[in-house]
């Protein structure tokens, strides 16, 4: 079982990015996106239920947005209005339907500088 990130890269203040969070090996039901700067411990970013219910952390709401796509066992985030402060290694977390493990992918880094 594994979930594999990827779309981080370096973007401007301002711009946007669309991250991706591909499930192999198995089906999940609560996926979210969790992110950790520098010298932070790590936080919660979105989340979203099998029924497509989401959450947001408040310093994203209105810019973020999480989807998913059950047939190809991905999860997105479309990051818009992106600050300086998103700044992080971005990572995909998933609870698998069977074991309810929960499963991280490897993160991908997301810079926003000018």
């Amino acid at each position: 079982v594994q979930l594999q990130a990827s779309g981080g890269g370096l973007v401007q203040p301002g711009g946007s990015l669309r991250l991706s969070c591909k499930g192999s090996g198995g089906t999940f039901t609560d996926m979210g996106w969790y992110r950790q700067a520098a010298g932070k411990q790590r936080e919660l970013v979105a989340t979203i239920s099998s029924d497509g219910s989401t959450n947001y952390a408040d310093s994203v709401k209105g810019r973020f947005s999480i989807s998913r796509d059950h047939a190809k066992n991905t999860i997105y985030l479309q990051m818009n209005s992106l600050k300086t402060e998103d700044t992080a290694v971005y990572y995909c977390e998933g609870e698998r339907i069977v074991t309810r493990l929960v499963y991280w992918g490897q993160g991908t880094l997301v810079t926003v500088s000018s």
